[in-house]
């Protein structure tokens, strides 16, 4: 059903990407009127400085102003900017947001890692079956990598329920910093894995969520670019559609295979693949080796592609809100 009430527009703005949704309320959700997307690598040389650069504020404000533009175009009633690790980390983010707020009028909000997990979970929750008792969901992020243990009820209509969540300093941007992309060879990458999965097992063991595998009772969900390019190049597209790949289930099989492809290229051929561009060519790497890391730790056999998470969760808030 279309929506025909006021617009809302979220923004959720990452270490990598800023992406934006303006969306009218619906008796079963929401329809998107507008969006926008761009890499803005906001968090470019934080891991060695500690601080947003100007570069990158100046991309950053850019992006913004579009977001800002559009939302006046489409008379939006409420927004929320979101800014996630990069602002987090940041020893000048109060300086960037007030430069923001000047130049655009809109004001990054920088959240916990809990709340980032809290509105990813809301935002994925179409996306889970109902049938497992649990669902584990991962955001590999460009600043961080965000794991949420969630408690799913039998009960139509019942939300699922947030139990914890972890948040690793362990990114797409800050791993290839760290490892530079000609250095993430096979040996960088088993190294990468191994730390990884090191940092997931106090997780593992506090909810016994390895157990809970091994009985069939979880359903994984991932969202990041990560996950959405494997999708893609799962299907074979020649240009990415978010109708195919949002929703989507790959195996693991299939995750190994099109990550061992993938480091098999060099940066050139990465590139020149389809859904994956120049924007990510560098990142691809470091994402499918923290992806192999998750797979590797809990070996549910399948994982389901979210093209959705803290924008389509601040939404339903906001819409929530105002109903009430």
């Amino acid at each position: 059903m279309r929506g025909t009430g006021p617009a809302y527009a979220a923004v959720d703005l990452g270490t990598n990407n800023c992406r934006m949704l303006v969306a009218r309320p619906t008796p079963r959700g929401f329809r998107v009127i507008d969006s926008f997307s761009r890499v803005v690598r906001l968090g470019e040389g934080l891991t060695g400085s500690g601080a947003l650069n100007d570069d990158a504020i100046v991309r950053t404000i850019d992006a913004l102003q579009i977001c800002a533009d559009k939302m006046r175009d489409k008379h939006v009633r409420q927004h929320r900017v979101v800014a996630t690790e990069a602002c987090r980390q940041a020893r000048n983010t109060d300086a960037f947001v007030a430069r923001v707020a000047e130049a655009t009028g809109l004001e990054p909000e920088p959240i916990s890692a809990e709340e980032e997990a809290r509105l990813t979970m809301e935002g994925c929750a179409p996306l889970l079956d109902g049938q497992s008792p649990h669902a584990l969901l991962f955001d590999i992020g460009g600043g961080s990598t965000e794991l949420i243990w969630v408690r799913q009820s039998y009960a139509e209509g019942e939300p699922p329920e947030y139990v914890d969540s972890l948040s690793l300093p362990a990114g797409v941007v800050g791993l290839t910093e760290t490892y530079g992309p000609a250095d993430l060879n096979p040996e960088a990458c088993h190294d990468l894995i191994a730390q990884m999965e090191a940092s997931l097992a106090p997780f593992c063991e506090r909810h016994g969520i390895a157990q809970e595998v091994a009985k069939g009772h979880v359903q994984m969900v991932g969202t990041s670019g990560t996950v959405t390019t494997l999708g893609a190049l799962s299907l074979g597209l020649a240009r990415y559609d978010r109708s195919r790949v949002d929703g989507l289930d790959i195996g693991f099989d299939r995750i190994a295979e099109i990550s061992r492809r993938l480091a098999d290229q060099d940066h050139l051929d990465r590139a020149a693949t389809p859904c994956i561009g120049e924007d990510r060519a560098d990142l691809v790497l470091a994402g499918c080796a923290v992806l192999g890391a998750i797979c590797h730790r809990w070996p549910v056999g399948k994982l389901r592609v979210a093209d959705r998470g803290i924008r389509e969760g601040v939404l339903m808030r906001m819409m929530a809100e105002r109903r009430h």
